[in-house]
């Protein structure tokens, strides 16, 4: 009866084991996926400015009816109202001039070094566009006429 109870507690401690190496391996597929999807969204950006400035603007529109509503409902005062007000407006402007393809870079570069192992399909498809979009956005840079050097964008 001591044998059978030893092999069922190790029996347990190993699917234990198992279930949370599952849940981590799982939890890891899902933040490079969601990493790799941002990435995708920024690469988007890139490729489709003015949807990044329509995007930017209904966040702006959000964020403001937020505060809007706080004003009238008397949740903040005024002065509070303009001093969020004005760092909302910073904060869109610049999120407007950021360089998307530089965001699209880095979401791939953390999901490349962040989630992987495993090598699961997101850090697979991250590791094909890094390189690529790291050379989009020297391009961007040598445009702009942005002195840069190699060590600046890691």
């Amino acid at each position: 009866m001591k044998k059978k109870n030893k092999l069922f507690i190790i029996g347990g401690i190993v699917l234990a084991i198992f279930f949370v190496y599952l849940m981590i391996y799982f939890d890891l597929w899902l933040r490079a996926k969601e990493a790799y999807q941002e990435g995708e969204k920024y690469w988007f950006w890139y490729e489709q400015p003015e949807l990044k400035k329509k995007n930017l603007e209904e966040k702006f529109a959000q964020e403001k009816m937020k505060l809007d509503r706080g004003l009238k409902k008397r949740k903040i005062k005024p002065e509070e109202y303009e001093k969020k007000l004005n760092i909302l407006k910073y904060e869109n402007e610049r999120e407007k001039e950021e360089s998307a393809i530089k965001y699209a870079y880095f979401w791939y570069q953390t999901t490349v070094e962040l989630f992987s192992p495993p090598e699961s399909k997101w850090v697979r498809l991250a590791r094909e566009k890094m390189p690529l979009a790291k050379e989009k956005w020297r391009e961007e840079l040598r445009k702009k006429g942005i002195p840069f050097e190699e060590y600046m964008l890691e």
